[in-house]
């Protein structure tokens, strides 16, 4: 992708309400190439306060120097429980012009998270990106680009690879416990169905709700739309496959080393809602298929384990299997793995301090995080693909070096979306 391809400096202001002011670089960019010294507090600004926005501005309080979102109430929520008045604003815009500001922790719905991050990287500042990081396959190839072409950090929220257990389970698994493992089945809940379209209207005023919907296609407030139930909608999140698949596929990619690899085929089936508002399937079948390894990759809701364990995945080696549940901050793993130690000239894989913590290291070092933007890019293209071959009814092609389908040009329509109004990457 060119550099062409993203929004240069000089079209971010432009379309920022504050285009009459230079773009300011943060202090760090300035004086130390954006890595703030050891004993230098690394400042954040916080862009979504709601769900897991809330969890991180929990975690960082220390850190925090800006507040963002479009729900009034969600910003002096956060407001109120810090001890330090901090710039607040509804505009993300606001918070990347600051040059107070290292970094931001991106935790809107998904299909914010591609223009937000890019902008964040053109502005100089480091990123922290709830997962899954892109709600298209183009956009996350811009936000891999704007990271390496700024030379910004960009930490995918997907915190189970931070787990002491997935570590642990990492080696076990590549230093060939298992064999080779040429299948793996992830299994979790139905979606849910439900939405009331009579609840059509007005938005609050607590809520601006053009903002909110941001890049994509204009809709009608409904409160079943926002919030926590934007998951249940294809347009803004992608259902259980893209929320807790980017936590179990996301170890699948770490344990069976697939960050730099994708599938040559998918194919999906589901089951769509006959009721309510929400537009995802049910029900829910993926399976991708991958040449090198030879490797197939299945999803299923419910699936195998679906009545008696909430989410995870099932490793087929050649010698031994292996049940993985969840795949998030609470992963459980095997008793057999436990603490495992590889041998002297074995596999040994990076171990996290944390995922918050390795994101501020790297910041610092400017060495690639955990789940860094190029792994967890892979990861969402899995999700976004499996729910394409769902939408169209047919198995796809799929070439993982150019990141295309195979001679289907409908499925690479579905690659990007149009963007709304000034927001388009």
């Amino acid at each position: 992708m060119s550099r062409n391809n993203l929004l240069t400096r000089r079209s971010f202001l432009r379309h920022s309400a504050a285009a009459a002011a230079p773009l300011i670089v943060p202090r760090t960019i300035l004086g130390m190439k954006g890595r703030p010294g050891a004993n230098e507090r690394i400042v954040t600004g916080h862009i979504g306060l709601g769900g897991m926005g809330r969890f991180h501005f929990n975690a960082l309080k220390d850190h925090v120097g800006a507040l963002c979102d479009v729900d009034e109430e969600h910003l002096n929520a956060a407001a109120a429980a810090l001890d330090k008045p901090v710039f607040m604003h509804k505009d993300y815009r606001r918070v990347l012009e600051r040059n107070d500001i290292d970094a931001v922790i991106i935790a809107t719905p998904d299909h914010w998270h591609g223009i937000m991050a890019v902008h964040a990287c053109q502005a100089g500042k480091d990123v922290y990106v709830e997962k899954p990081s892109s709600l298209t396959i183009e956009e996350g190839k811009a936000m891999l680009h704007a990271a390496r072409y700024y030379g910004r950090i960009m930490q995918v929220g997907s915190q189970g690879r931070s787990l002491p257990g997935a570590h642990a389970t990492c080696e076990y698994i590549r230093n060939g416990e298992l064999g080779k493992v040429r299948r793996v089945e992830c299994w979790h809940y139905e979606n849910p169905v439900g939405g009331d379209p009579s609840k059509t209207g007005d938005p609050p005023p607590n809520l601006d709700w053009d903002l909110w919907l941001g890049p994509a296609a204009w809709v009608p407030y409904n409160p079943d739309r926002v919030h926590f139930n934007f998951r249940w909608f294809l347009d803004f999140g992608g259902g259980q496959i893209r929320d807790r698949g980017a936590h179990v596929l996301s170890l699948v990619s770490w344990f069976l080393d697939l960050d730099d690899k994708g599938p040559v085929r998918v194919t999906a089936t589901g089951e769509p809602p006959h009721t309510g508002m929400f537009d995802c399937p049910t029900t829910m079948e993926v399976v991708w298929e991958f040449r090198e390894p030879e490797l197939t990759i299945v999803w299923a809701q419910p699936g195998l384990h679906g009545k008696e364990r909430t989410f995870g995945a099932v490793y087929y080696g050649e010698r031994d299997s292996l049940v993985v549940v969840g795949g998030d901050g609470g992963g459980v793993f095997p008793e057999k793995v436990g603490d495992y130690q590889p041998p002297p000239n074995g596999i040994h894989v990076f171990k996290s301090p944390g995922h918050h913590q390795n994101f501020f290291d790297c910041i610092r070092t400017r060495e690639k995080p955990i789940m860094d933007i190029a792994a967890a890019h892979r990861v969402a293209s899995l999700c976004i693909m499996g729910n394409i071959a769902y939408r169209l009814g047919r198995p796809l092609e799929w070439d993982p070096v150019e990141e295309r389908f195979v001679n289907d040009e409908q499925a690479n329509q579905m690659l990007s979306n149009p963007g709304r109004g000034p927001w388009h990457l």
